[in-house]
């Protein structure tokens, strides 16, 4: 069974090249998501999902002209795409690329691409894994634009989707309508893509089974990869919560609860991509979110749980991973949806 992909998204230098091309500078919207100010820069290239949120919004609040997301996807070639998304576009067809997007996804960033058939063709939606909320508006263009430049550059047709469901607001720009090449409905229940079936037939006149006979088993290799990284995490993280009812565990307590030495354990985690600390991090994160959701939990008391020296360390945390104080997320969490 595979395991939940770790929380990082990788962000690739067409990113920022994007970003650029809307008008906009990489070190200014650094700055206004409140994020390292190397982080356009360093060559670690991955980001959890809450940072790259952060970035989101911060593109939408600097952008001067609407509909960002759908530009950036637009103006970006093809051949600046990641391996997983390039080989869709040398598919069979539109229906086989946009299963290749969907296996491979997880491999740039933890959300899943759900294809349901219906009467009509199929209903595509996305979700991220690690997410607490709803995407921002940019994060949902930007990820239903690939699919209709996937498309309509593979085909060489100008593919219309047959529904365009959107959950914000009708900002009212047309940038959408212009866009898509139908009026999207604002205000849905959720964010979804439908095509119709004869537009997911269409064959790709690029087809190249050469090149998908080379990308195919290193596609399949770094996702068996992944979903080992996944698990040895997630029992990592499991391990480090368990133990901090007795305090703040460290490597040899965790290697002890799993019945590994201290030595084997390091490893995996090093082969996973991680560090025991960013593990003990994310633990913290993660169970400190959970007790939160408990409008009675006391702050204090979390904050002792979780190790930290007093209630100040653990706002000063906070605010790193969310932006906002814990007793203000643990408000917006009691509010009805």
């Amino acid at each position: 069974m595979g395991g939940m992909p770790a929380d990082r998204c990788k962000v690739p230098n067409a990113f920022w090249l994007a970003i650029e091309r809307i008008g906009l500078r990489p070190p200014d919207v650094v700055r206004k998501a409140r994020l390292p100010a190397a982080t356009h820069l360093t060559a670690r290239g991955h980001l959890s999902t809450g940072e790259v949120f952060a970035l989101f919004r911060a593109i939408e609040d600097l952008a001067e002209l609407p509909g960002p997301g759908l530009r950036m996807i637009a103006d970006t070639e093809t051949a600046a795409h990641p391996p997983f998304s390039l080989a869709a576009f040398h598919a069979r067809d539109f229906r086989d690329a946009l299963g290749m997007r969907a296996r491979f996804q997880c491999l740039a960033a933890p959300k899943k691409i759900d294809m349901a058939p219906d009467r009509k063709g199929c209903v595509i939606t996305v979700d991220w894994l690690h997410a607490d909320g709803p995407p921002p508006a940019i994060a949902v263009d930007m990820d239903f634009a690939s699919f209709i430049v996937l498309g309509r550059r593979a085909t060489g047709e100008h593919i219309v989707p047959t529904r365009v469901d959107l959950a914000r607001p009708d900002p009212r720009t047309g940038v959408h309508e212009a866009f898509f090449g139908c009026r999207p409905q604002f205000n849905a229940a959720r964010d979804a893509l439908a095509f119709a079936a004869r537009d997911l037939d269409r064959p790709f006149p690029g087809r190249n089974p050469e090149l998908l006979d080379i990308l195919w088993p290193a596609l399949l290799t770094a996702l068996g990869d992944q979903q080992a990284d996944g698990i040895i995490r997630a029992e990592v993280k499991l391990a480090i919560k368990r133990g901090m009812a007795a305090g703040r565990p460290d490597l040899s307590d965790i290697a002890r609860d799993l019945g590994t030495s201290e030595r084997t354990l390091q490893r995996r985690i090093t082969e996973c991509g991680a560090t025991f600390r960013e593990l003990l991090i994310e633990a913290r994160q993660e169970l400190g979110k959970q007790l939160l959701r408990d409008p009675s939990a006391d702050i204090d008391a979390i904050a002792s749980l979780l190790g930290y020296r007093d209630t100040s360390s653990f706002y000063r945390a906070f605010r790193q991973w969310e932006g906002m104080t814990p007793r203000r997320w643990q408000a917006l969490q009691a509010r009805p949806a």
